[in-house]
């Protein structure tokens, strides 16, 4: 080797001295979008959640609402100026509470659009909140009406003798077992009420 001749060495770079735009470009960015689509992701599907337990609500609260607006009962027999019967519209509680049901299942058809609205954007914060405050308003309406038909129900079925209230369900065996199940079918819709206030509040809640 002569003396005038120079050697060059090439030493490879550590990862230490990697500049981050270098880290960037070998794929390290992405993650960041990963997060935030696996954010979306789960709010997604409290959405998709939120929409099939409206669905479940409509179903109860229409059930709930024509079975009673459809339960009546004519004992075979009468005298010539009684005729004994029953029928929903006879008691003022069981028409508040077809008026009502009839209500929420209105309420939770016109909400299903918005529902529909939480699936596509579901970091939207605004639909949630209408739907939060309107459920808890029908959830209201809803249990206060399948509470005023229980009480009846009871006293149909068990009488107070207290207030000389006679027992009818020995007597209307088949208008008390349509009541009755009209007011398992709304405390069912309060139920899933209660379920979907649950989830509008843990979809606002900050990811």
């Amino acid at each position: 080797m002569r003396s005038g001749d120079s050697t060059t060495i090439d030493v490879p770079e550590s990862k230490k001295d990697v500049p981050e735009s270098s880290a960037i470009a070998k794929g390290k960015a992405p993650l960041v979008a990963v997060v935030v689509k696996q954010r979306g992701g789960w709010k997604r599907g409290v959405a998709i959640f939120d929409f099939l337990l409206r669905i479940g609500a409509i179903v109860a609260a229409l059930a709930a609402a024509s079975i009673m607006g459809t339960s009546q009962e004519t004992l075979p027999f009468f005298t010539q100026f009684f005729q004994f019967q029953a029928s929903y519209d006879d008691l003022p509680t069981f028409q508040f509470f077809v008026i009502a049901m009839a209500i929420v299942s209105g309420y939770l058809v016109l909400s299903l659009p918005f529902s529909i609205v939480s699936i596509v954007r579901p970091q939207a914060v605004g639909p949630r909140i209408l739907l939060l405050i309107f459920d808890t308003v029908a959830l209201t309406l809803n249990t206060s009406a399948a509470a005023a038909a229980a009480a009846i129900v009871y006293l149909a079925h068990n009488g107070n003798s207290n207030t000389n209230w006679l027992a009818i369900c020995q007597q209307f065996g088949d208008f008390c077992q349509e009541v009755s199940g009209a007011v398992v079918a709304a405390f069912v819709s309060v139920v899933v009420f209660m379920f979907l206030i649950l989830l509008s509040a843990l979809a606002i809640r900050k990811p």
